[in-house]
């Protein structure tokens, strides 16, 4: 069937993760909090899944990374170090109608025209404003709206009945100084720190302050030399780390993509400065990576992101790669490429991957006083290692996941009716709940004791679902929209009704709807070389 338009796809994956408990909107009870999102039993799983995958992947699987797992808040100086106590801040503009925040930066160009007024008086009240405020209205709307807004500005600064004083008006093409909801006129762009601020001990003074991180990296930089003392590690190396984030954001939006409490998958590989090493061709045989510069472990490790990603369901054709040009880079960065996600709502960014030079090692020897240097045997040398880093959102991430799973199936049932049919489409790695377990029938006790012997054979090695409760194909289209990869059924011919069937199930294969009998001993080998 046609797919659903975007507004409208978005729309439908919100609902679908309240309803099946994949997300809910934070302190819901209360009215929600603007930009905090909680994980229902669904989503719980998922998110963990995800992360439990990227440590395997980055650790058990690797000889060259190591984790770390580092405090939310750290010492206030890390962040003078960084750069973010100074520099860590988007513009920010108000609207002067509805208080309304916005990213000056986020702002979409406007055309129309513009009504602007000198001011408004009262004369039954007496009261009056001198204060000029203005209107931008799409060409060809009545200019009524525009004073509708107006009054309704200056009524809010004390002239009840306000007749507007000296209105001009004035086409303009592509401004951003209006508010797009309204048309309301917004105050000029100001910084706007991103970091959420708090304080140490009982008494609250400057001298206490803290901060949430807003990163996770700088901890793994701070650490660089503990981990490198204890972990027996060589250069080449990466130490890396899952973990909270918070970021005050100004405009949170698009559901959990863009969050003010939000968790972040990194990873810093440290590399020898391209002076210290061979600089070697990316196509090198093996061993010869120790001797790689800068930009051929950049574009290793973009090429090794993009392999996982594949690895748990987003195929290269749903991502996209922005390159940074010159003037995009910040300024410590030699080249950072992003991959994004074909998003409902737009492509946008999930990974960022940044030679980042030895500006952070660097940044915290100088404001520290300790050395961040590293002897290398080989060439009796010492020097501030560089870094690679791929930087990864985990919630972004669980979003594109959701996003990419969710699909709408035109389906015709066992007596010829059409129905659809909503499956999410998760890879077996990352879905939630493996395999449901069906007992054909509840009131028939020897397959409700045969069918939770096979769920105690499996939850032991993987998440399970045992659903007794309505028509099995009621229970299959519940799994589907839940995202489990299998359906197991324990029927009648499990029992033995056909000898030849004995201590066999039925099981479904969720994308295909495809059944097919196999034995219950075969069963957890079968399932665990899916979903590893």
């Amino acid at each position: 069937m046609a797919e659903p338009k975007a507004n409208e796809r978005m729309e439908k994956i919100v609902s679908l993760c309240k309803r099946r408990g994949f997300v809910f909107q934070s302190s819901e009870i209360y009215g929600g909090i603007n930009g905090f999102w909680d994980y229902g039993p669904l989503g719980a799983e998922l998110k963990r899944n995800v992360k439990d995958y990227w440590w395997r992947s980055m650790t058990q699987k690797r000889e060259d990374v190591v984790g770390l797992e580092a405090t939310i808040i750290m010492h206030p100086k890390i962040w003078q170090a960084s750069g973010h106590t100074s520099t860590f801040s988007d513009p920010m503009v108000d609207c002067l109608l509805t208080k309304k925040r916005f990213r000056a930066d986020q702002i979409d160009p406007q055309s129309g025209d513009i009504h602007s007024y000198t001011g408004a008086h009262d004369t039954v009240a007496g009261k009056s404003s001198s204060e000029t405020y203005s209107v931008l209205i799409p060409t060809g709307k009545h200019p009524e709206y525009a004073r509708k807004v107006a009054r309704q500005f200056y009524a809010a600064r004390g002239v009840p009945a306000p007749e507007l004083l000296g209105e001009t008006i004035e086409t303009v093409k592509e401004t951003v100084r209006y508010n797009p909801d309204n048309g309301s006129l917004l105050t000029e762009p100001r910084p706007f720190n991103l970091m959420f601020k708090t304080f140490v001990g009982p008494v609250e003074s400057e001298d206490n302050v803290a901060y949430l991180r807003p990163e996770t990296a700088q901890a793994i930089f701070a650490q660089f030399k503990n981990v490198l003392d204890v972990a027996r590690q060589k250069l080449p190396f990466g130490i890396c780390q899952i973990g909270k984030a918070f970021r005050n954001e100004i405009n949170p939006r698009n559901f959990t993509f863009r969050s003010r409490e939000f968790e972040q998958m990194e990873l810093e590989f440290f590399i020898k400065p391209d002076d210290a090493a061979a600089k070697s061709s990316l196509t090198g045989g093996p061993g010869t990576e120790p001797n790689w510069g800068w930009e051929q472990w950049h574009k290793y490790w973009v090429e090794q992101r993009v392999q996982w990603y594949e690895s748990i369901g987003l195929s290269r054709d749903v991502l996209d790669f922005h390159w940074q040009k010159k003037e995009e880079l910040a300024h410590y960065a030699k080249a950072t490429v992003d991959i994004l996600y074909k998003f409902p709502f737009g492509t946008q960014e999930l990974e960022g991957i940044a030679a980042r030079g030895n500006y952070d090692l660097t940044q915290h020897q100088t404001f520290s006083g300790k050395s961040m240097e590293y002897f290398d045997e080989e060439t009796k040398t010492r020097f501030v290692p560089h870094v690679i880093e791929p930087s990864a959102g985990v919630d972004r991430l669980v979003l594109a996941l959701i996003c990419n799973a969710y699909t709408e199936e035109e389906i015709t049932d066992e007596k010829g009716v059409k129905e659809t049919r909503v499956v999410m489409k998760l890879h077996p790695r990352v879905a939630p709940v493996k395999v449901g377990i069906f007992p054909l029938l509840k009131n028939k006790p020897e397959l409700v004791k045969k069918a939770q012997e096979v769920r105690d054979l499996l939850r032991a090695e993987m998440p399970v679902f045992y659903d007794d409760a309505g028509a099995i194909g009621r229970r299959y289209r519940r799994q589907d929209e839940a995202g489990t990869p299998f359906g197991v059924t324990i029927d009648f011919d499990t029992l033995g009704e056909k000898p030849e069937l004995k201590d066999t199930v039925t099981l479904r294969d969720r994308d295909t709807m495809q059944q097919s009998r196999i034995a219950i001993g075969d069963l957890l080998p079968f399932l665990l070389s899916k979903i590893r």
